[in-house]
């Protein structure tokens, strides 16, 4: 029988539905192991008594041994079960979590996109990651705690009073009335408690907002005002905390102060006893570790509260801050997904937000099944807004939206995966490679039951088809080429392709690829390199061992040895201060990130080198460390890259001499450090463009470089190595967000899953808005060519040009139609759409 927590949505279940949830057996369990622990607590109470009394008072020492044994025995197995108690509460208090986190992440994404407008990103984490941590320790504690404190405070109680029922009743009579004192503190704790949460949100939803829009607040001037609308927050964050605090120190001194209260009664009331004989030694030990146990479970009690408190106000605030439920079904019931026409009927279509602000306003289009659209009008025309209803994104206010004669905000999710696809102006890239963001759509797909046009997973060679059709796989090729092959990849035989292409290239204007000779620069032991680093000019090699990489050969005490007996070193601390003062005078105090593409200096080390500039125009000497940065840097110039400073000629006639010498040294000294430039092998610190030319690409030839890897692809082809290759740019990391991506790689990444799940249906919202001119045309041929007739296509398009490729053209203005029909027939009435591309080229 299915639990009730698993029928209803997660935000209206409660905090308490989740202790016994899928555990009761393992809590009954818990509850066992407490009943013996308990008996395991007493009894050393006991053995305690009968040491002092029985085995010192009649001095039995064998009595002593057994009672000894006893009291260590029950004290190790007590401490044993607590342990596995406290594994066991974490493992129910972490396992409910964990389902309380998915169930609740799958309700965030089935959300209408709206509501993301106004939720801070930072909110959804804090609430889903930080804000549970303390559920998931009153989950784990809420049958544990409760059972063995409650156990122990009677058994203790009951042991108490079985010494002396007026001690005993007397000492555990100061309970209830700290019941009473306590529970109306805790009251005024858990409203400072719940007020400081709400600040401290507030607070992380401000700081969210200044640093998202910090160029507002810089061009604005409005450091002030951000820090007096922060200073109002933190004022009452820090009221809020210090009477937190303060009540819950509160807490502490009553504690301490009815625990106090215990002992006196024993000294004052068992004292007595004692001297009038009625209460023997032993037994007043025994009772004062009886009531020192006694107050343990009513401190964890009240530790327990305070948790059970706070996870109570965070579990509420969560569940109430996503309480929305969401517009649409996510998966079939009953029932399997719809397979339906691609026909596209729109009626009567409006769509409100703000009550009154209408974006769609009575919008009606027909759209046969293969037929392909295009939307166009100036911004704000709500062509994206009627793109986004007929793909379920938003969900229009008024009208109809039939795709094969099915109402869109009826189908569930699972149906629009089934027959629809969607490309967007801004597409995301999710973290991995770029082979799974292809893979992304058909993966989704596959889950509900579906599949791609190449089955369930696309092969490589679908992979490589889709990506030379929207232009993505010269890129794809780019990132395997500047790449090295993996320590762990079974790449002999690549190896051996990469020697035989690079023999083609070592033939220079003899061979096939004469017409590029001039664009590399081929690596010669006797000549400078202007296209490698100084440091990799010296060694003519690449490194293998940390101590001697970019990042540390500066500091390795017998380089700079060699580099002072060769007369480079001063050369080199010249070249080092001159590329820092020259390179921080240009780019200025904070550059642009692009400026770094062209820099020695790292963009996470400039402030550093800003430092050391200055220090420089002062004339004031520099440490040692940062005379480490400016071998580093001087180290790390490449002169054909760079161009900071000239080379002296000198200078590069020293480094091409002291070359045998380093290799000697390394050699004998580090054997396997370094990689030596050797024509006839594979060097592994490379990567394989680097390879295959044995030399670099001179960049200051415009479009050398893709040129070159042209005709690296034809030397792959030709060795039958093109396809490991290319699947190693397929596996290449596109960074959070796919940062590591240009705009227009994002695009095409986006372009290419979506056409390799082929859905009957295609929107496509500006989706070609960041490609160049040839790519945007290649794009719109692969459309007009393969889905022509097949697949319903809907485009918002920016590019005018690309019109005349569509079969109807449709005009907003206002959120209303005003016009549509073929592109020529528009143009010769000289409406909207004439008025449209006349007012673009004016």
């Amino acid at each position: 029988m299915p639990h009730p927590n698993d029928q209803k949505r997660i935000t209206k279940t409660s905090l308490y539905s989740w202790v016994l949830y899928k555990s009761i057996p393992l809590q009954l369990a818990v509850v066992g192991i407490i009943v013996i622990t308990v008996a395991m607590r007493v009894f050393p109470l006991e053995m305690q008594k009968r040491i002092i009394n029985q085995a010192i008072g009649m001095k039995d020492v064998p009595a002593l041994w057994r009672y000894c044994a006893l009291y260590i025995g029950s004290v190790t197995l007590a401490g044993v079960l607590k342990f596995a108690i406290n594994l066991m509460q974490v493992h129910i208090g972490e396992r409910a979590l964990k389902t309380i986190r998915e169930r609740l992440y799958e309700h965030l994404l089935s959300l209408p996109v709206q509501f993301y407008r106004r939720t801070s990103p930072g909110n959804v984490i804090s609430y889903l990651i930080t804000e549970f941590i303390p559920v998931a320790s009153f989950i784990g504690q809420a049958v544990a705690v409760p059972a063995v404190n409650i156990l122990t405070f009677l058994a203790m109680a009951g042991y108490m009073i079985n010494l002396n029922p007026t001690i005993g009743v007397i000492s555990i009579s100061i309970y209830p009335v700290e019941l009473f004192v306590l529970p109306r503190i805790q009251k005024y704790f858990r409203r400072a408690n719940r007020r400081r949460i709400k600040h401290t949100q507030a607070l992380s939803g401000l700081v969210g907002e200044a640093v998202s829009g910090v160029h507002e607040v810089h061009s604005n001037a409005s450091i002030p005002l951000e820090k007096q609308r922060f200073s109002r927050v933190l004022n009452k964050l820090y009221r809020d905390t210090v009477l937190q605090n303060g009540i819950k120190f509160a807490i502490k001194f009553v504690n301490n102060f009815f625990m106090s209260l215990g002992p006196f009664v024993l000294f004052l009331i068992g004292g007595w006893y004692a001297i009038q004989g009625r209460f023997d030694v032993g037994a007043i030990v025994a009772f004062l570790s009886a009531y020192e146990k006694l107050y343990d479970p009513w401190k964890e009690l009240m530790e327990f509260w305070q948790v059970y408190q706070d996870s109570s106000v965070r579990y509420q605030q969560i569940m109430r801050a996503f309480d929305h439920a969401p517009e649409f079904k996510q998966v079939t019931e009953g029932r399997d997904p719809y397979h339906l026409d691609n026909d596209v009927e729109i009626r009567n279509l409006s769509f409100v937000i703000g009550g009154n602000v209408r974006l769609l306003d009575n919008v009606s289009l027909s759209v046969k099944g293969g037929e392909h659209v295009a939307l166009v009008g100036f911004s704000g025309s709500g062509k994206s807004t009627l793109a986004l209803c007929v793909a379920q994104l938003y969900k229009y206010t008024g009208g109809s939206v039939l795709l094969g004669g099915r109402e869109v905000s009826e189908l569930t999710k699972q149906d629009i995966s089934y027959n629809l696809g969607m490309v967007a102006q801004h597409p995301f890239i999710f973290d991995g490679s770029v082979k799974e963001n292809l893979l992304y759509s058909c993966r989704s797909l596959a889950m509900q039951g579906g599949h791609c046009p190449g089955g369930d997973e696309p092969s490589l060679d679908d992979l490589i088809k889709i990506t030379q059709q929207v232009g993505l796989f010269t890129d794809v090729l780019a990132f395997a080429l500047r790449s090295r092959l993996a320590p762990e990849m079974d790449s002999e035989a690549l190896k051996e392709a990469i020697l035989a292409s690079r023999k083609e290239f070592q033939e220079g204007e003899a061979g096939m690829y004469a017409d590029v000779a001039e664009h590399i620069e081929i690596f010669d032991t006797d000549s400078y390199s202007r296209y490698m680093t100084v440091a990799e000019n010296i060694a003519f090699g690449a490194s293998n061992a940390e101590p001697f990489d970019q990042e540390h050969l500066h500091i390795h005490w017998e380089f700079l040895e060699f580099l002072e007996r060769h007369g480079l070193m001063a050369h080199l601390t010249v070249m080092g201060e001159t590329l820092a003062r020259v390179i921080t005078d240009e780019l200025g105090p904070e550059p642009d990130h692009e400026a770094f593409q062209t820099s020695p200096i790292p963009e996470a080390e400039y402030g550093d080198y800003l430092k050391v500039a200055n220090r420089l125009d002062s004339g004031e000497p520099l440490s040692e460390e940062e005379k480490g940065l400016i071998l580093k840097l001087a180290l790390g110039y490449t002169p054909g890259i760079h161009k900071g400073v000239p080379l002296d000629k000198g200078f590069v006639n020293r480094v091409v001499r002291s070359r045998e010498d380093f290799m000697t040294l390394v050699t004998e000294r580090y054997p396997g450090a370094f990689t030596f430039f050797t024509h006839d092998k594979y060097i592994d610190a490379l990567n394989i463009q680097d390879n295959i030319l044995f030399g670099r690409v001179r960049t200051d030839a415009q479009g050398a470089e893709e040129e070159i890897n042209h005709r690296i692809m034809q030397a792959l082809i030709m060795q039958g190595a093109l396809e490991p290759v290319v699947e190693m740019g397929l596996n290449f990391q596109v960074g959070s967000m796919g940062d590591r991506l240009s705009g227009g790689q994002r695009q095409k990444v986006a372009l290419a899953r979506t056409f390799l799940k082929a859905p009957p249906v295609l929107i496509l919202d500006e989706a070609t808005a960041a490609l160049d001119n040839k790519s945007q045309a290649r794009v719109q041929n692969i459309l007009t060519s393969n889905w022509k007739g097949k697949s319903t296509v809907l485009a918002v398009i920016h590019r005018l040009d690309m019109l005349p490729y569509y079969d109807k053209v449709v005009v907003l203005k206002a959120g209303r139609i005003v016009e549509q029909g073929e592109y020529q027939e528009l143009l010769d009435k000289k409406g909207a759409l004439y008025a449209l591309i006349h007012g673009r080229e004016e």
